[in-house]
């Protein structure tokens, strides 16, 4: 909606990283120890350090848009006065975590150890893997569903395509931006939930730095502005790392990634879906 890539969103999701590991610390689970609680107890426990990084990072994400983004939007500044906001915003964050936490990681909790369940071609596929595939095609569907369906959808679509026009039509656009800024920072600590599943000791200050450059290389990939497109894109994305990792070595990983994005960019400037979205704007 505001043609603006909000890199300060990796630090929204650090803000839900560190809500779900200082979750775990108030139930009472000590960094290194391996709870013997019963699926029920972990199950709960779950939903609940899931629950306070989402309001933590959706009350983060409106404060980022109230404090950063409004009054530069109120005087109508231009957009690389945004850029910078928001690559500054992202900085702020980060030393804040550093000054109150330290620069080292934050100590190892894993609620939920990885267990295979079955195998595809001789690779196991882990419970862990199970739910976080599960959860974000659920994710996925909530939120297409949101904005293709409801009538708040069509008034952030409305924005997004012509904000002059969805003014006069009566769709109130500041009250739209704000709730487009607390629905990315919802999603984004429900992922942090997920990531520190995946990898327990992933609660440091810089640790959204470079899964945010990579989550902006997705949504380029998959067509700026599409979710689906977004989705299609960091499904890709990881693929290629995986598999570039597998034939050149961990150390490549990244390269084989961002090689794979200006690759389909100098093909297909808009993405694989963004042809869709860039007819609708004309």
């Amino acid at each position: 909606m505001l043609q603006l890539i909000n890199f300060a969103h990796s630090e929204i999701f650090v803000i839900g990283v560190f809500g779900v590991y200082f979750t775990f610390l108030a139930l009472g689970f000590e960094p290194g120890a391996v709870p013997s609680l019963p699926i029920g107890g972990i199950i709960a426990d779950l939903v609940l350090a899931g629950a306070v990084g989402m309001i933590l990072a959706g009350v983060a994400a409106v404060l980022l848009e109230r404090v950063a983004y409004r009054p530069l939007r109120r005087r109508n500044a231009p957009r690389l006065a945004f850029l910078i906001t928001a690559i500054g915003a992202s900085f702020v964050i980060q030393q804040l975590f550093r000054i109150f936490r330290g620069s080292n990681p934050e100590g190892t909790i894993r609620l939920l150890p990885p267990e295979p369940v079955f195998r595809v071609f001789g690779a196991p596929v882990t419970n862990l893997q199970i739910i976080i595939i599960v959860a974000s095609i659920a994710m996925f569907f909530a939120a297409d569903s949101f904005v293709n369906r409801t009538r708040l959808g069509r008034g952030v679509r409305a924005v997004a395509q012509d904000p002059a026009t969805a003014t006069l039509m009566g769709v109130n656009r500041e009250r739209v931006i704000v709730l487009t800024f607390l629905l990315g920072g919802l999603l984004a600590g429900a992922a942090a939930l997920f990531y520190l599943m995946t990898i327990p000791q992933g609660a440091v200050f810089n640790g959204g730095f470079l899964l945010g450059i990579k989550a902006f290389a997705a949504a380029v990939l998959g067509g700026i502005g599409n979710l689906r497109g977004a989705l299609l894109g960091g499904l890709i994305l990881g693929i290629a790392e995986n598999y570039g990792q597998s034939l050149f070595g961990g150390d490549w990983r990244d390269v084989v990634a961002f090689v794979l994005l200006v690759g389909v960019l100098m093909f297909r400037p808009t993405g694989i879906l963004g042809e869709s979205l860039g007819k609708a704007r004309v």
